[in-house]
Formats: C-alpha cells, sequence, structure tokens
C-alpha cells in the first residue's frame, strides 16, 4: 500500500518525492520513515543538500546498507529530506533549498544537519528518520524539536553509502516522536547489549556550558536516574582541568583536515556556490596543515581513551544535549555561531570518544523543547536506549 507525500513542513528535497516499498515483512511492518539526502538509494539522485553535488555525481545503483536494512524489515521509504549542505553545519538552515519548519517552535530552527528528518518527524509526516550525526547533527535538531535522536557508537551501523563528512567521527542515526518507535528501530539496527550501569556521572562542565534552561531538567533527571539505578550521583569534570572549548577545538582541526581531504578536490575543481557560514568552514579546513591534523588526531587518541576509562563498563553520564533552545530563524549570525560553538564543546565529548548518546525529549513549564542525553560506554546503544525510555517514564509519572 502506498501513501501520498504530505509535505507541510518544506522537509523534502526536490528529487526526493518518491516512495520505496518494503522488501520484506519484518518488526517494522506499517512504519513509514525518510532519508536524510546523504543516503543512497538505488535509482535516486543524492543531493548532499548542494545542487552542483546532485549535478555532478552519478546516480546510484544500489541502497545504502540501512535503507536496505530498515526496507527488509518492513519499512516504507518515503523518499529523501533536506540536509545542510555536506552536513556542515549545526542549524538547519541550507541557502539553496530553505529551512524546514520546527512544528515544535516555528519561529525558530530545526537544527542541523539533519534538518529535513528534524522537520518531517516533529510534523508527525513519518514515524521516524534516517540522519547523520558527526559533530551533533542528530542530538541538536532533535533538542530543538523535542524528538529521541542519538549518536550511534562508531562504526556499529554502517555507514556504506552514506556521503562523508568527517569519517573518523561520522554516525548513522535515527529520530523519532515517540519512544517506543525509536526503540523498535533501535531493535532492527543495534546488536543486544548486556550494559547494566551502577555509577551515574554528571560531568560539571559540560553542564555549564548549556544556557540555564537546561538547570532544572538536567537536574530531575539526574535524580531520577540516580534514584532508578539505586546510587548517588558523583560530579566530576570529564575534561579535568583543560577546557571543553580545548577538545572542540582539536575535534574540529582533525575533522575538517579530514573533510578537506574527502571533498577538496571536487570542491577544487566545481566551485559550488555554498551558504556563507560553509563556505567559510570549508576556507578553513582547506588551510589546515598536515601537522596540525597529526597534533589533533594524537589528541583524539588520548581524550577516547580518557573518556572511556572514565565511564568504564558501568558509567552512564547525564548531560545537555545542546546548550541553547532552538534558536530563532530571524537570529543574528553571530549570536547562531556563539552558540553553536558552545553546543559542540558538549556534543564533541561523545564525538571524539567514539560513544553513545541517547538524545530524550522533555517539555518545559511554558511549553518549549530540549533534549538530556545519557551517554554510555561503546556498544551499549540498545541497552541505553532502553534506559533513556524508562528515565523519561519516570520523569514523566513525577509531573502527573
Amino acid at each position: 500500500m502506498s501513501f501520498p507525500i504530505v509535505d507541510t513542513v518544506g522537509a523534502w528535497v526536490p528529487h526526493g518525492r518518491f516512495v520505496i516499498e518494503p522488501t520484506a515483512s519484518g518488526p517494522l511492518d506499517g512504519l513509514r520513515f525518510v532519508a536524510k539526502d546523504v543516503f543512497h538509494v538505488a535509482g535516486q539522485p543524492t543531493g548532499a543538500g548542494n545542487p552542483t553535488w546532485l549535478a555532478t555525481h552519478a546516480v546510484p545503483t544500489e541502497h545504502s546498507a540501512v535503507v536496505a536494512r530498515l526496507l527488509g524489515a518492513g519499512a516504507t521509504l518515503m523518499g529523501k529530506v533536506l540536509t545542510d549542505e555536506l552536513a556542515y553545519s549545526l542549524h538547519g538552515d541550507n541557502t539553496h533549498y530553505g529551512t524546514p519548519i520546527n512544528s515544535a517552535a516555528p519561529a525558530c530552527v530545526p537544527g542541523g544537519s539533519s534538518s529535513g528528518s528534524c522537520a518531517a518527524v516533529a510534523a508527525r509526516l513519518v514515524d521516524f528518520a534516517l540522519g547523520t550525526d558527526t559533530g551533533g547533527s542528530t542530538r541538536v535538531p532533535a533538542s530543538y524539536a523535542g524528538l529521541w535522536g542519538l549518536r550511534t557508537t562508531h562504526g556499529l551501523v554502517s555507514a556504506r553509502g552514506v556521503v562523508p563528512l568527517h569519517p573518523a567521527f561520522d554516525t548513522v542515526t535515527w529520530l523519532a516522536f515517540d519512544a517506543a518507535t525509536f526503540e523498535r528501530v533501535g531493535t532492527v539496527l543495534l546488536p543486544r547489549s548486556d550494559f547494566a550501569p551502577t555509577r551515574v556521572l554528571v560531568p560539571q562542565d559540560a553542564w555549564d556550558l548549556a544556557d540555564p534552561a537546561f538547570a532544572e531538567p538536567l537536574q530531575r533527571a539526574r535524580d531520577a536516574l540516580a534514584a532508578l539505578l539505586n546510587t548517588a550521583p558523583q560530579t566530576l569534570r570529564v575534561a579535568g582541568e583543560t577546557p571543553l572549548t580545548d577538545w572542540r577545538q582539536t575535534y574540529a582541526t582533525a575533522g575538517a583536515h579530514e573533510a578537506w581531504a574527502m571533498h577538496g578536490a571536487w570542491i577544487t575543481e566545481h566551485r559550488p556556490e555554498f551558504g556563507a557560514a560553509i563556505a567559510a568552514r570549508w576556507r578553513a579546513a582547506s588551510a589546515v596543515t598536515d601537522d596540525a591534523a597529526t597534533t589533533a588526531r594524537s589528541r583524539v587518541a588520548q581524550v577516547r581513551a580518557q573518556v572511556r576509562e572514565l565511564l568504564g563498563g558501568d558509567g552512564v553520564a547525564v548531560l545537555p544535549s545542546a546548550a541553547s533552545l532552538a534558536p530563532r530563524r530571524d537570529a543574528d549570525p553571530a549570536v547562531v555561531d556563539a552558540v553553536r560553538l558552545r553546543t559542540m564543546a558538549i556534543t564533541c565529548i561523545a564525538g571524539l570518544a567514539g560513544l553513545p548518546q541517547v538524545s530524550l525529549p522533555l517539555t518545559l513549564r511554558d511549553g518549549s523543547v530540549l533534549g538530556v542525553s545519557l551517554l554510555g560506554p561503546a556498544g551499549s546503544d540498545l541497552a541505553l536506549i532502553r534506559l533513556a525510555v524508562q528515565l523519561q517514564g519516570t520523569l514523566n509519572a513525577q509531573h502527573r
């Protein structure tokens, strides 16, 4: 049975209006999803958020690994949705295709780079949406629109057939409106996990980077999780004496060098038009020296070991999914960039460490939404999702 594509929020790309039926029956029967326009779909062009990319790349002949898996589990693909250009932004606007509407906060951006995925799910136009998360591109939209989202353990879900940005940090992800659907997709895409946390960690340096609106929800989540696990929360500084802004710069340097290695030749040859902020990022990426990248990659390895040791096999950290509520669509670009830098100092923790982070949605008393995250050990993804679902149930029961 086919479903019509109804786009009330500007989420779909012009070349993305198609429907592909499931290839088999399975646990996702009856669910509809969209794919961020970095996922290859056989017979359909991939645009990666830029018309020049669309015009200079061949139409894929195979589905990306994750699209094929979802179709084989009974889900219906409802086409492709917008992404920030080459996924190099957290904001959610696109100079070529526009800014999708964030149904949770229509005056505000949806967040990027999984902007169309976020908008389509928030408007309930599909049941779930494929995204990617490199520097926060699923966790941030999830927070801005009050959705379930995550960053998966690096390499756990296949990125075959996905346009890369920073392969050392890219992860395949999804967004959903409700916990049950979010977990249902997880059971298809993720391996079983025996993670059984006994410690609750509070990374104060990450908390301090978030706006005051996050303080009370974070405290509630911390206390409820500690009660669930029958333990006392442990406050610490995840980066020790180092500012998290230094970690963010390490991520930015290592990632930019890798991005230019992936796409620099194409940019140099075709000179695509980029939005101002993304163009500036590519200029900076082109200037990162091999020596600077080598130093940054060495630091990445140190951070990765430090965070993984901190969590061990039984730790779970509570942290903000972003640094602010969704910025207004007409916000000053300088303000937007300042928010982006604070947010990336939070999101880079999981990125540098290659660890899973699940963002669960919370609604504030004034009706605004934000995300609180759980960060767990490598491979704990499915158990972390189930813990987050249990935590949200506890929080909801407290406020009935």
